[in-house]
């Protein structure tokens, strides 16, 4: 997969392609099904299948602190997209030029100009250019004086409800994990290096690996059941904390996993955590001796937890 970053870097390298638009967060089923269609489209008509995206995302751009919690990080959505085999994902930096270009030069510029674009693949929803006036119909309103053909795909609905970055946002931040993960059609996953924390688990005699979460602020928080993979081929059965330990008097959120069974650094990976069950909120803990007695209680219960989902 080839990933080029910037209009200048875009430009140099124009391939007729068939192109999908948007900020992909979490990369849904709803997600899922547009990047079916384009790959399909892209076949169809011997073309290459590209990805648009933009950082920070517009809503970050606009007003960081009202904006969404982040499902997954940049690079955390082109490793989901090199699982659909897309040809090539351009990523452009979200800033006021790009926010001012009305609909007419957003096409011109970016789409056709740019990506090179004959066809192009959007949710039923999208909406693009500036105050966010363009939408499918005005594509397909364009479309024969432009020379590129538009195709829409529908929203993805799970029981009745649309899926969408936002319904998966509530349900994390609920703890209804199992939901979440329905509806990202995987589990919850966070990446990331493992960097040196300070080394209070290990001195409670419960080791753990440390994560830079690298968001404004996660999507999720407390104690959960889970995997650690990157690490062999298999994955590991962890205890995941996400928080600011205010046992503490932390400031900074930071991600801890406890590894069951397992001894050894890992300082340096790179590595992705599952979360599959929550098991409690944070915060009620006041001494580290009650501490200890809960993270062996969050030990037995993520351990009968997913040897449970593993005998299913």
């Amino acid at each position: 997969m080839e990933f080029i970053y910037g209009l200048n870097n875009l430009r140099r390298q124009r391939k007729n392609c068939a192109a999908t638009i948007g900020n992909f967060d979490g990369i849904h089923l709803g997600h899922q099904l547009i990047l079916e269609q384009l790959k399909q489209t892209a076949e169809r008509y011997n073309l290459i299948s590209s990805v648009l995206i933009f950082e920070p995302q517009p809503m970050e751009y606009f007003n960081l602190d009202a904006a969404p919690s982040r499902l997954t990080r940049l690079r955390e959505k082109l490793q989901q997209f090199s699982y659909y085999n897309i040809d090539r994902v351009v990523c452009l930096k979200f800033n006021q030029s790009l926010a001012n270009l009305s609909p007419l030069e957003f096409v011109d510029n970016i789409l056709l100009q740019g990506l090179a674009a004959k066809k192009i693949v959007v949710g039923d929803d999208f909406r693009f250019a500036r105050n966010r006036e363009g939408n499918y119909r005005y594509l397909l309103e364009i479309s024969k004086e432009k020379n590129f053909d538009v195709y829409t795909t529908d929203s993805h609905v799970v029981d009745g409800i649309r899926v969408s970055s936002t319904l998966i946002r509530n349900s994390l931040a609920k703890g209804e994990i199992t939901k979440a993960n329905h509806y990202l059609g995987r589990p919850y996953t966070i990446s990331g290096r493992v960097v040196h924390g300070d080394s209070r688990g290990k001195k409670l005699g419960f080791p753990t690996i440390n994560i830079e979460l690298h968001r404004n602020f996660p999507a999720v928080s407390g104690i959960f059941a889970g995997y650690v993979c990157g690490v062999g081929d298999k994955k590991l059965g962890a205890v995941v904390y996400i928080g600011s330990r205010p046992v503490y008097k932390g400031k900074r959120v930071i991600l801890e996993a406890h590894i069951l069974e397992f001894d050894r650094e890992l300082y340096g990976r790179y590595i992705q955590v599952e979360l599959v069950s929550k098991l409690r909120n944070d915060g009620h803990i006041t001494s580290e001796k009650e501490l200890i007695e809960q993270i062996k209680k969050d030990i037995k219960e993520t351990q009968r937890y997913l040897k449970n989902i593993g005998n299913e």
